[in-house]
């Protein structure tokens, strides 16, 4: 497995944590403020960790591509948690999640006339098809219309910061990419943080969530992401963050207690399935590349 893969990997299993730790959080952190949190939190972080590292530079920035990735980055956090709020987390989770690697595919399609490998597509089609099965036993009271679309447009907004930042990354290095993009959007989300109670943040337990959530789970995953997203294609990225929903249903069973029926067992078969049938590499492709440079 190449590293950038498993950076991704990483990624999306410390994604899947946010879930558990918002619900160790106190009762007054509404869910959209919960995530203007961890977006600024996470991009206070990223930036000062890009400028300690010199990464930070004025020039060769596209700034119609940064704009784009800072607008999609900010518009998931009240899509998904609002779409989650209106339709419930199964179908809200399941349509978002599983709609971005397509999104993903059919963007890198269209705008850079770049089909996806018949790989991409078999490992996309038993991933989804995990996650679905993965939450068919909670989603039986369905979802609203309204909740289905804002998933959509989550999943829209996850896929086009994966592109843009792909695109940002041929310019700039990961670490900057990472504190320019998350920076920007906790700026454009910074005005919730005023609309809602915040005495919250204060308490240990607040602290200790915020940190975490902001540090751990945005900053230091996200940081991961981009950086295996620099040698990983983006549609390829996108379906390995499928590993989220697994790691979230994992955790629930094992800290919160939930009990998994047999068909969200197929589910996480068929998850793992897809993600290392994209992952796996024949030792005989490598050899061939090595002759191939020789």
């Amino acid at each position: 497995m190449k590293v950038s893969v498993l950076f991704v990997l990483l990624a999306a299993i410390l994604w899947g944590t946010t879930g558990t730790t918002q619900a160790f959080a106190p009762e007054e952190a509404a869910p959209l403020v919960f995530g203007a949190v961890r977006m600024a939190v996470g991009g206070i972080t990223l930036l000062l960790f890009a400028a300690l590292r010199g990464q930070l530079k004025h020039s060769g920035w596209p700034v119609k591509t940064l704009i784009i990735a800072a607008l999609s980055m900010a518009f998931y956090q009240p899509f998904f948690f609002s779409a989650v709020s209106l339709s419930g987390i199964a179908v809200g989770t399941v349509v978002a999640i599983g709609s971005a690697p397509i999104i993903a595919g059919c963007l890198e399609w269209l705008v850079f006339k770049k089909v996806p490998q018949t790989k991409w597509w078999i490992a996309t089609a038993a991933a989804i098809a995990g996650v679905s099965l993965l939450f068919i036993p909670s989603a039986s009271s369905g979802g609203s219309f309204l909740g289905i679309l804002l998933a959509l447009g989550a999943g829209l907004s996850f896929a086009v910061y994966t592109l843009t930042s792909k695109k940002l990354l041929q310019k700039q290095k990961p670490e900057a990419v990472t504190g320019t993009v998350f920076f920007l959007s906790a700026v454009l989300l910074a005005p919730l943080l005023f609309l809602y109670d915040m005495s919250w943040i204060l308490s240990v337990p607040g602290m200790a969530v915020s940190l975490y959530i902001g540090v751990i789970a945005t900053g230091a995953a996200y940081l991961l992401f981009t950086t295996g997203l620099a040698k990983v294609p983006a549609s390829t990225a996108v379906t390995l963050s499928l590993a989220e929903p697994l790691t979230a249903s994992l955790l629930g069973t094992v800290l919160v207690r939930e009990s998994l029926p047999l068909v969200s067992w197929a589910g996480i078969a068929l998850l793992l399935l897809g993600i290392f049938y994209i992952s796996y590499q024949p030792k005989k492709n490598k050899i061939n590349a090595e002759q191939v440079k020789a």
